[in-house]
C-alpha cells in the first residue's frame, strides 16, 4: 500500500459530504494520519481493505468514515458491524464513531460487548440502530437469540484482528461473518499477520488491496 505524498494528507481532497468535512474539522482532524491516507481512499470507493495498523495510529477514523458515509440513516437496521477484541476497545470505538457521525443527524451506534447485561443491548438494537460495535462472542450470542439481525449490513470491520485470533475468536469471526451478506464492504486491520490473518482475509474479503 503506497502512502500518498503529504500534499495530499488534507481531509478536503477525500470524497466525503461537505458536513463531514466541517465535523473533522471540529473535532481537529486535520492532516490524515499515515494508515488514513493509505487506506481512506480505497475504503471509501467501497473496495474490500486489509491494512497493517497498531492502536492510536488514527485507524479508528480509517474505518469509521466509511463505513458512515455508506449509511441510509432513514433505515432503522444494523448497516455497519465492527468486531474488537476486547470491551474496552469496543467501548473506544463506539465513542470515537459517534464523534465522528455529528455531521448526520441521528445516527445510531450500539456497543455488544460482555460483562453487562444482554438486556440493555437487545432493548437498543430493538428500537433500531445503524452501526453495532462488539466482540465476537457477545455479537454472536445476541445473533443465535435474534437480537441482531444483519441482512442489512453494507460494511463488516474486523479491528485488530491479530489480537482477536489471539484470543481464540477465529471460529467466533467465521461464524459472524457468515451470517453477514455476501455483497458487503469488509475492512480488516491488524498490527500484525500471523497466518491466521490470512485464512481470514482469504475466506472473506472479496478484492481487498493491502
Amino acid at each position: 500500500m503506497t502512502i500518498p505524498t503529504p500534499d495530499s494528507k488534507s481531509f478536503d481532497t477525500l470524497a466525503l459530504s461537505a458536513a463531514s468535512r466541517e465535523n473533522l474539522r471540529r473535532l481537529g482532524y486535520i492532516e490524515m494520519t499515515a494508515i488514513q491516507a493509505a487506506s481512506l481512499p480505497t475504503a471509501l470507493q467501497g473496495r474490500d481493505l486489509i491494512a497493517q495498523a497498531k492502536t492510536g495510529s488514527g485507524k479508528t477514523a480509517s474505518f469509521a468514515l466509511p463505513l458512515l458515509a455508506r449509511l441510509d440513516v432513514r433505515r432503522f437496521a444494523v448497516q455497519a458491524l465492527v468486531l474488537c477484541p476486547t470491551r474496552e476497545l469496543a467501548e473506544q470505538v463506539t465513542t470515537e464513531i459517534r464523534r465522528l457521525a455529528r455531521a448526520e443527524d441521528n445516527v445510531k451506534v450500539v456497543t455488544l460487548a460482555g460483562g453487562v447485561p444482554l438486556r440493555g443491548q437487545t432493548t437498543s438494537l430493538e428500537h433500531g440502530a445503524h452501526v453495532a460495535v462488539g466482540t465476537p462472542g457477545r455479537v454472536l450470542d445476541h445473533l443465535e437469540r435474534g437480537h441482531l439481525v444483519l441482512d442489512a449490513l453494507a460494511t463488516l470491520v474486523l479491528d485488530e484482528a491479530d489480537r482477536m485470533l489471539d484470543m481464540g475468536f477465529f471460529d467466533d469471526i467465521a461464524q459472524v461473518a457468515r451470517q453477514c451478506p455476501a455483497v458487503r464492504q469488509t475492512l480488516l486491520f491488524s498490527a500484525t499477520y500471523p497466518e491466521g490473518i490470512a485464512r481470514l482475509a482469504r475466506q472473506f474479503l472479496r478484492d481487498q488491496i493491502g
